[in-house]
């Protein structure tokens, strides 16, 4: 049933309606109508200082092969659209930045951005041939005023590259291991980043299950 939320709108649209998509027993997980993001309420969002600490608990090391391995799903098809030595922004990199060591690795130069560990904001006032943003969008706040910014930012041409886990459907979702971090609180689908790809005149190519490559036009 679709409700109207006067207290609980849709951080990436704005809409007021929405549908209750699935609730736990820590949170409750609404469906905008609109762009078909399903998001967690504010209230339930954990603090600061909890997100950070969970943060700090991320062992990325950019000498892991392994995780170099699971990095290239997107710096592959990237650099294969990327022209030599262009200018990037690894943004939410976390405490171990390893996708801007591959990227530089092969001519280009990256700017780092994280709100815990890089919080450089001299990269708002940049263009950039490319960004990546490899599973970071979950953890959004407000992605209505991230998406926007990060859209702003990239030259004409450039490339937005993201990776995040997609939403299948109820049954999946309840069973699924990226809700029991809560440290996500947005959860994107296929039409999701339709919505976005029209708002912000992208042509958009999912080149994986979960990467996502935006070309703004």
């Amino acid at each position: 049933m679709i409700v109207r939320h006067d207290d609980i709108c849709c951080p990436l649209c704005s809409c007021k309606d929405s549908t209750l998509f699935f609730k736990d027993k820590k949170r409750t997980y609404h469906r905008c109508v609109s762009c078909r993001l399903v998001f967690v309420p504010k209230r339930f969002w954990i603090a600061i200082e909890e997100e950070r600490a969970t943060y700090d608990l991320h062992e990325n090391d950019a000498n892991d092969r392994g995780y170099r391995q699971f990095l290239s799903r997107l710096s592959i098809p990237l650099l294969e659209r990327l022209d030599k030595q262009q200018s990037g922004l690894d943004f939410g990199c976390g405490p171990g930045p390893t996708l801007s060591i591959l990227l530089e690795e092969e001519g280009h130069s990256v700017d780092l951005y994280d709100p815990f560990y890089f919080n450089n904001s001299s990269v708002f006032n940049k263009k950039y041939d490319f960004i990546c943003a490899t599973e970071v969008v979950e953890h959004l706040h407000d992605p209505n005023r991230e998406f926007t910014c990060l859209f702003n930012m990239l030259k004409r041409g450039g490339w937005l590259g993201i990776t995040t886990k997609l939403v299948i459907d109820e049954a999946c979702f309840r069973r699924w291991h990226y809700i029991r971090d809560m440290t996500h609180i947005c959860f994107y689908c296929h039409d999701t980043f339709e919505y976005l790809s029209r708002r912000f005149n992208a042509a958009i190519d999912f080149v994986a299950s979960d990467v996502i490559l935006f070309n703004k036009q």
